[in-house]
């Protein structure tokens, strides 16, 4: 239908925005009302105010010694720090690393651009038979990525520590179960989303369905799905540390333990440490994801 005489482009579509923008400020209003959120609510008593305080009073000098007595031979606290921070580190590309290996193929499975459809053609049984049974794996894989992504790592630690107790495997799987769904489902739609050129000139030739992928859509790619993978790797970072929280060595199990010996100074070590170790993620990941794809 020809557009009417006078019509601006785009402005039904910015009506539509609008009316979205209003849905999600009444829905936002609506929940505070029923949660009876009140700001009042974040003001600490006396004895909060106190320990804010005190815990930011030594933002600006953090601990490089311990601020208690500690046994004779323990390692230094910069050390330790250094120590808690290459155990987050560990967990964090043992998880992740699980996590490519299980996203690539959950990814593989759940892309539209492999399973639907035949790319070699014809109408054998045999091609009848790879029609009738890519549908149903795309859709078990689709259903498996959801089912993954949707439990947060930490539900995953709670429950694999009541199946399993505290062990190092525990704390991998459970990180490494939703970013194993989430980088599934990026993996798929970058498949999907993959220029077709190639995968379709080599379809032409002849290829067969597995080169197609292999040397037509995968190549193309692989630069987004690498430099994604890096990008969680930060995130796994950051995951493993909070982990700390239920009993694993990284830099959260220090920044609890420190903080509940109201070792001020040491809360603020670890979370430096922390933060340079985020940092510096950031930054070899960044250049990477630039080379990769810039």
């Amino acid at each position: 239908m020809a557009p009417e005489p006078g019509a601006v482009p785009g402005r039904r579509w910015s009506g539509h925005r609008g009316l979205v923008l209003v849905v999600i400020v009444a829905a936002g209003l609506w929940a505070g009302f029923e949660l009876d959120l009140d700001p009042r609510d974040l003001l600490p008593g006396e004895g909060g105010w106190a320990i804010a305080r005190e815990l930011f009073a030594h933002a600006l000098s953090p601990a490089l010694d311990y601020e208690d007595e500690v046994p004779e031979g323990t390692r230094p606290l910069l050390l330790k720090a250094l120590e808690a921070a290459r155990l987050t580190v560990i967990f964090a590309a043992a998880a992740i690393s699980l996590s490519v290996v299980f996203g690539v193929l959950l990814g593989f499975a759940a892309s539209t651009a492999w399973w639907i459809g035949d790319p070699a053609g014809g109408h054998g049984a045999g091609t009848v038979a790879r029609r009738s049974v890519r549908p149903l794996i795309y859709g078990v894989a689709r259903v498996v990525i959801t089912l993954m992504r949707s439990v947060h790592e930490l539900i995953w630690a709670v429950l694999l520590l009541a199946a399993f107790g505290l062990s190092q495997l525990s704390a991998v799987i459970a990180i490494a179960i939703p970013y194993s769904g989430t980088l599934a489902k990026v993996f798929s739609e970058m498949l999907d989303e993959a220029p077709r050129d190639s995968a379709l000139a080599l379809r032409a030739a002849g290829a067969s369905p597995a080169q197609v992928f292999l040397f037509g859509l995968l190549p193309r790619a692989l630069p987004d799905m690498t430099a994604y993978a890096f990008y969680r790797f930060e995130c796994a970072l950051r995951s493993s540390a909070v982990l700390g929280f239920f009993g694993y060595p990284t830099l959260g199990y220090f920044i609890a333990a420190s903080f509940e010996n109201l070792h001020y100074g040491e809360v603020w070590t670890y979370l430096y440490t922390l933060f340079v170790l985020v940092a510096l993620a950031d930054w070899w990941s960044g250049a990477l994801r630039r080379r990769l794809v810039g």
